[in-house]
Parts: C-alpha cells; structure tokens; sequence
C-alpha cells in the first residue's frame, strides 16, 4: 500500500482517503494521474499530501505503470587508468539526474566480445533504458538493444543516425588546437592515437585533418600514428616523429602523452623548446605533470546529466534531438609556445 509520512508517522492512501471524504481508487487515481477524476479533487488529493510530505512509493508506482525505475549504465570491462576519470565524472552526473527523478542506476560491465551481462538484465526486465558510455564501431550493445527495442542513449558518437547521442565536441576542440599550433608556424604535427575502434578516437583524427585543411597545410600521413595502444608502440613512434624533426606532437589521449614527455625526457629532447606536445584531453593523470600540458577540457558531470535526462524523456516518449554535442575548453600550459 502507498504510503507517506506525517511527522513521524506513515500515512497510508486509506487515511487519505478518509481524509478527504474520497475513495481509495481516487487518491490513486490523483496521484498516478491516470483515470478519471475531477481536477478540483486531483488537486485537492495532491495539495493535501503535499502538505505531509509525500513521497511517491517507487515499487509501487512501478507497478502501476509497469516500469522498473531503474537505468543501466553500461561501462567497458576493459577500461584503462586514463579512462576512469571520465566514468567516475560521467557516472556522477548520471546518478545525480537520476536520483532526482526518482531513477536509479544499475551498472552492468561488457566488453567488446560479450554483452551477457546486459543480455541477462534486458531479458530479466530490470530496467526501463539503458546508457552506453563507450561508442564502437563495431558494438554489439547497439544491435542488442534495438533488436529487443529498449530505449537507449550513446553517450559519445555514432554513424548511424537513428541512434540518440550525446557527446563532447572533440572534433571541433582538436580542430582548434591544432589549427592554433598551425597558425603559429608548427606545420610539422605528428599525431599519436589508439585503438581505431573507438569511435572517439575516430573523431579527433577528423579534427587533426580539418586543421590542416582550413589552414592550407599539407598533411602528411607519415606523421600519424594509430593503434598505439601499448607503451612499446607509444615508444616506436615518438622515435619515428623524431626522425622525421617534427615541431609537435598532439597525442589522443593522457596516457600516450605521459609517455610521450617520458621519452623526449629521456632522449634530452626539451619541452616546448624543441618539440611542443598537447593532449586532447585533460585528465588528472597529467596533472602533476613538467611541464603543464596544452589540453583540452571537457565537463564530463554535464555529459552524464545530460545523457541521462535525455534517457528519461526517451522512456517517458518525449521528443528529444537525435543527437547533441557538449562544448570544450582549451588550456594553453607550458608544453606550448603558441598563445
């Protein structure tokens, strides 16, 4: 039975009921907003509890509209030391907009191989959505979720219009920042990324390409790096950039530009003197970091709000833009010349 507390006291729909003079069927109807009431009662119903500090019992209002009332956040099983900031800020934001609906949210770990997890929980209806933090090219979780029709969110970047997605603008802020090193005279750029698999590193590949495009310069794909997702392979082509005397090096993500600065440092090579570096994206990893790194900054908390109440107006069937990108900021450090 729904109830609510006076004090100290639960009140159940009865004593509202008997409260004001209605039936049981009417409080519930008030409070569900479905069937047929008066709106002087509904009004009536919902002023008086209200009043007592009503809470909404969510088992109970679930049954009633047949929703669990709760998400799944579907987060890699894989995941790197550099990409846990980025969950943690996310997730916080998630669980915040959720909790405020009243929502709560049920992480559920994959990998690119398997999505039995999230299978077991879509067939057990556990949840009414469903939020995936990490976009594939390949990605099993998207042909899973549309084949079963749960209504789902991507948070990051997807060819494939028909899918919901929000995400940070890393094609325009790596644009940007390799345009500023380009406008100041750093032509010879060399770009060092990971797994091409990761939609995202796609995209900042994009943005490196449109600077050199909208600045005139010739890019040459000698100085780009891919699938550098070992420290050995980090190594190898910091070594080949070298040889080829290039000016800077913008790398994908923290982890490759720590171990990019630990190789220049110990071939002696100087930091912004001789070769400038910048991250495309700005972590605590870097943070104690000499020089300070040129990065971009992106409000990871906001994404994850805004992913999940994107989410929750797609379960409740409003409408909502196919897809929305978050902006950036970019932090000229020490590791740069340009201003």
């Amino acid at each position: 039975m729904e109830t609510f507390r006076n004090g100290n006291k639960k009140i159940t729909i009865l004593d509202v009921a008997e409260a004001l003079n209605v039936s049981k069927t009417t409080v519930s109807r008030a409070i569900s907003g479905k069937g047929r009431i008066s709106e002087d009662t509904k009004q009536k119903v919902l002023a008086y509890i209200e009043a007592n500090d009503y809470k909404p019992n969510v088992i109970a209002k679930g049954l009633a509209q047949k929703k669990t009332y709760n998400i799944a956040l579907v987060i890699p099983g894989d995941c790197n030391l550099v990409e846990m900031p980025f969950f943690q800020n996310s997730m916080q934001g998630i669980c915040e907009e959720a909790s405020a609906n009243d929502y709560d949210v049920m992480l559920v770990t994959t990998t690119g191989s398997s999505s039995a997890n999230l299978e077991r929980m879509i067939a057990n209806n556990k949840v009414d959505g469903v939020i995936l933090s990490r976009s594939l090219v390949k990605d099993r979780n998207v042909a899973l979720l549309k084949a079963q029709s749960i209504p789902f969110v991507l948070m990051g970047t997807s060819r494939d219009s028909k899918i919901l997605q929000v995400d940070n603008d890393h094609r325009a802020g790596c644009g940007e920042l390799v345009g500023r090193m380009l406008g100041a005279g750093i032509t010879r750029v060399g770009l060092i990324g990971g797994s091409k698999n990761y939609v995202v590193n796609r995209t900042r590949r994009q943005g490196y390409e449109d600077a050199f495009k909208n600045a005139g310069v010739q890019l040459e794909t000698a100085l780009i790096f891919e699938d550098c997702d070992k420290p050995d392979k980090i190594e190898a082509a910091v070594e080949k950039l070298i040889r080829e005397n290039v000016q800077g090096i913008v790398c994908m993500d923290d982890v490759i530009c720590s171990v990019v600065l630990q190789v220049l440092a110990e071939k002696d090579i100087l930091v912004p003197q001789q070769i400038q570096a910048a991250s495309f994206y700005d972590s605590t990893l870097l943070k104690n970091s000499k020089p300070a790194v040129t990065s971009l900054v992106f409000d990871d908390k906001a994404l994850g709000a805004l992913t999940c109440r994107i989410l929750l107006h797609c379960i409740q069937g409003e409408e909502v833009e196919a897809k929305t990108l978050l902006g950036y900021e970019l932090v000229i450090r020490e590791s740069t010349l340009f201003g």
